[in-house]
């Protein structure tokens, strides 16, 4: 089955469209919603390591897979 990304949401090709798997953590989630790929693109610079376009489809794909809210 082909997906298509459409905003924050994946669509297939049968018109359904999947939201993002949430995992709640109170407390550890200071803004309202952050997703995996922000928050390892914000280690991977924390550690020094330089972004390129790579990385930013990598965290827009992980984006649209888990999302951490509060």
């Amino acid at each position: 089955m082909v997906e298509q990304v459409k905003g924050d949401m994946v669509q297939k090709q049968s018109g359904r469209e999947r939201q993002p798997y949430r995992v709640r953590l109170p407390g550890f989630v200071k803004e309202e919603a952050i997703g995996l790929g922000d928050i390892i693109k914000h280690a991977t610079y924390s550690a020094g390591i330089r972004p390129c376009a790579g990385c930013a489809r990598r965290a827009t794909t992980l984006n649209h897979w888990v999302i951490f809210t509060r």
